[in-house]
């Protein structure tokens, strides 16, 4: 059995995209994954969700969605929520693997109802939702590592990029550093890496 294992990195984020990400393991490999070390990208060391990430993608069927700052501020201006959004994502990673069974973080606080929306768009596979599912099924924290280092991929090209201005940082609300960083800018000068629909941006419009 061919199982996909779906989980997202950066939602929670102002700075940078939401990468949603996939990979198919055969139940035979399962075993491949206990001996590499898998486990939820946040109990990982950036060093080593690196080295563990390109090992999965060498090995396996993996896929990664990237929704932009900018694009996700576009939706949300739609009212598409989050959820919404990154079950947009999903569907596009389930449209592109193949597989009998998918095991998905859910995002939906009632996760059977987000199994019956995945089942309605790919009635050929089985789907199980669960909260902390990166925790539960190794197929999930594979996936989970390799969202994980996408996004810090792209954070590292952030940072070199606008470092003459100054630290990014983590690019969560609560970090000084970000903090500190997006008042550089007012609200209309915010660049497309800045998701200014998140309140902490529009707090900084309020004090204009």
């Amino acid at each position: 059995m061919k199982i996909l294992g779906i989980d997202e990195a950066g939602r929670g984020p102002v700075i940078g995209p939401l990468v949603v990400g996939g990979i198919v393991i055969p139940d035979e490999k399962l075993q491949i994954l206990k001996r590499m070390g898998i486990k939820d990208s946040k109990r990982l060391s950036p060093t080593r969700r690196k080295v563990l990430s390109r090992k999965l993608e060498s090995m396996f069927e993996c896929e990664t969605v990237e929704i932009s700052a900018r694009d996700i501020d576009n939706l949300r201006a739609k009212d598409v929520n989050l959820n919404e959004i990154e079950k947009i994502a999903m569907v596009k990673i389930i449209a592109k693997l193949d597989a009998d069974c998918i095991i998905i973080d859910s995002v939906d606080v009632k996760p059977k109802r987000l199994e019956e929306e995945m089942k309605a768009i790919n009635q050929n596979s089985k789907v199980i939702a669960e909260h902390k599912a990166d925790d539960k099924y190794l197929q999930v924290a594979a996936a989970s590592i390799i969202a994980k280092y996408r996004r810090d991929e792209i954070i590292e090209k952030i940072k070199k990029e606008y470092r003459h201005i100054g630290e990014v940082g983590s690019g969560y609300p609560s970090d000084p550093k970000t903090k500190k960083f997006l008042e550089n800018f007012s609200y209309d000068e915010m660049p497309e890496i800045v998701r200014k629909s998140w309140k902490t941006v529009e707090n900084l419009k309020n004090k204009e």
